[in-house]
């Protein structure tokens, strides 16, 4: 949505919060007028109901035509409805014989109803106005180069492989790699954090970032509606989609309790006059004050408004939730499930040693890495980057990944095989175990032709962060925190050790991690949820399978973004401990909202059966608890 759309819906709204103030301040006045005429004048009755329309119109027509188009469209039992025939029954009552006039009362009932309407309209346009001004990162235009100089386009004429110029104070307008310039990216729309990001030639940049410093050219990578920014935009926008059990609740509640109380109030005006002798015009206006409380707005309303409040508090953070529901999971979440590599540790490997058996170490180094010199696993970039050579004639043929084991090729025509112990195994390789490696990490072994060659540790360090996010975690009051890895067994125990985690387990083969999680699913109690916390890339199915996703360190990644239901923007680990707070905050306001309302509306239809509740009262259970219902729902975007 475009800067110039919000702009145009803010004016939009700001004109009808005026013409409302108008509309109530004229009315207000004229009431006023009308009783004080009513008062020194001894007019018959149909005159002083001509006197009271005109006040009466003027502020409650707009509500009296969306009543009687709800009514045709078959949708009776709206508040507008409501309020209509509750205000014009009021009306009438001062024809009835014996019955005292309340025609100040429907006027007044249905002035400050539109007053409350006005209040309720002010609260909810700042609510989303804030989270409209927290998602307008995708920028309207992008300086485009062109063999006659920089064309300034929409981002959306341009394709991949263009190239672009983001000046400084610019938003980049799409994702892509920087071909030449430094500067400082504030992520902030993106990630929460207030530390800018430098990035210089070769790196990855994301639409809706903010350049702070020099000027960048930039390859375009995606087309403008799949770039990070857009991604955003449509999840935040079908966040609302996917429904909370305490919104689903509140439907079905509201389908049932409003004709229920529709009919008690029929019945409060008929049974008692006929049945008790009591006076038709009392009962009648007890009956209708009943109808007034009767709409659960405050409810339908303010509960929905919680939840998409939370989910714009937590985007303003960088955590980007893509529905109520997960919301109400991360509320109750007992135990946390983390990846290691990329989640817990940097993902960020180097080669810590080398030991050799039948070649020197540079020849280990250089078979290694061309077995691996197609695969896009850290380990293997790892490698690669060990092993640097000018000048290199190797042949590389048929190149094997075998899952969750290793690699086999043909180099220079020996038979080379990079991997783990399992695959050793089941090469029937033996392994050598080497007394002096003192070095914790990953083990590649690497065997030629069927022969044993020696092996390579690479390491990774755990993220600065990590075990402070664990212990915040626990002080949250998650119970549990597992790690599921297929490294090394000696390796994961080194890192749940320092971490702190409750449990770990190591070498899992991908379907083994989906295993895993399932036995912590199946040991959980009723009330209690499970994450699983990933890279989104290679954890596709454990965050399907959780009860709720999380995406670590996702800008820029597509596979995050679609995999996980909860994806944090930057790789902080402290921000699923955040996610976690804002979710039980929301839950609770929600739920605040919802014994609120219900105990105000019960008390005043008890008071109003029995006529001790006059019809403004019943005005302020409906119109008064949905306004204070939707202030308190602003608080989750604090």
């Amino acid at each position: 949505m475009s800067h110039d759309h919000h702009e145009h819906e803010h004016s939009h709204e700001e004109g009808g919060i005026r013409e409302s103030v108008i509309r109530i301040t004229l009315a207000a006045v004229l009431l006023v007028v009308a009783v004080l005429i009513e008062k020194n004048t001894a007019w018959k009755t149909w005159q002083y109901l001509l006197l009271y329309l005109i006040p009466y119109l003027i502020v409650g027509w707009e509500t009296l035509s969306e009543g009687a188009e709800k009514l045709l469209e078959g949708e009776a039992l709206d508040e507008d409805f409501l309020m209509g025939v509750a205000t014009i029954g009021a009306l009438a009552i001062g024809f009835l014989p014996g019955a005292q006039s309340q025609f100040p009362e429907a006027v007044f009932v249905m002035l400050f109803f539109q007053l409350g309407e006005l209040f309720e309209g002010i609260a909810e346009g700042r609510s989303r106005r804030s989270i409209e001004a927290l998602m307008d990162i995708r920028p309207d235009s992008a300086n485009l180069e062109t063999p006659d100089g920089l064309k300034v386009v929409h981002p959306d004429e341009i394709s991949v492989g263009d190239t672009i110029v983001v000046k400084p104070g610019e938003k980049v307008p799409l994702d892509g790699t920087v071909l030449e310039g430094e500067s400082s990216l504030d992520t902030r729309a993106l990630t929460g954090e207030s530390v800018p990001r430098g990035v210089t030639k070769g790196d990855n940049i994301a639409s809706g970032c903010i350049n702070l410093s020099g000027a960048l050219r930039v390859r375009v990578e995606k087309l403008f509606g799949e770039s990070t920014a857009s991604q955003i935009l449509e999840l935040v926008e079908h966040a609302s989609e996917s429904k909370s059990s305490s919104e689903s609740f509140i439907t079905r509640f509201a389908k049932v309790y409003t004709p229920i109380v529709v009919g008690a109030a029929v019945l409060l005006a008929i049974i008692p006059p006929i049945f008790f002798g009591g006076v038709f015009a009392t009962w009648l206006y007890r009956a209708l004050t009943f109808l007034i409380v009767s709409c659960p707005c405050a409810l339908v309303i303010s509960v929905p408004l919680s939840f998409f409040g939370g989910i714009g508090g937590a985007s303003r953070k960088g955590i980007l939730v893509k529905g109520s529901n997960f919301l109400e999971e991360l509320s109750r979440l007992h135990t946390v499930v983390f990846d290691k590599t990329g989640t817990l540790t940097e993902g960020v490997f180097q080669v810590t040693a080398v030991h050799p058996e039948l070649i020197g170490e540079e020849e280990l180094l250089h078979l290694a890495a061309h077995v691996e010199s197609l695969s896009t696993h850290p380990i293997a970039e790892a490698l690669r980057r060990a092993y640097s050579a000018e000048k290199d004639d190797c042949e590389v043929s048929g190149i094997t990944e075998i899952a969750g084991k290793g690699v086999k090729a043909e180099v220079n025509g020996r038979t080379v095989c990079a991997g783990n112990a399992r695959l050793m195994d089941e090469l029937q390789i033996e392994i050598h175990e080497c007394g002096k490696c003192k070095h914790t990490g990953t083990v590649v072994h690497v065997a030629i032709d069927g022969v044993y060659a020696g092996h390579i540790v690479i390491s990774d360090k755990v993220k600065e962060g990590a075990a402070e996010a664990i212990s915040a975690l626990r002080k949250s009051g998650v119970q549990k925190s597992v790690m599921l890895t297929g490294d090394a067994r000696g390796v994961a125990e080194e890192v749940a050790s320092e971490l702190g985690l409750d449990a770990f387990e190591a070498e899992l083969l991908p379907g083994g991690k989906v295993a895993g999680l399932e036995k912590i699913l199946s040991e959980k109690k009723s009330g209690e949820s499970v994450a699983f916390v990933g890279d989104g890339i290679n954890d596709a199915p454990v965050l399907a399978r959780a009860d709720v996703g999380i995406a670590m360190g996702a800008l820029g990644s597509d596979a995050a973004i679609e995999a996980a239901d909860v994806v944090l923007m930057d790789d902080d680990p402290k921000k699923i401990c955040t996610a976690v707070g804002i979710a039980r905050k929301t839950v609770g306001i929600a739920r605040q909202n919802i014994w609120f309302a219900i105990a105000v509306k019960l008390a005043v239809l008890v008071l109003a059966a029995f006529g001790l509740a006059p019809m403004w009262l019943a005005v302020f259970a409906d119109v008064g608890v949905t306004v204070l219902a939707v202030l308190n729902a602003m608080r989750t975007l604090a």
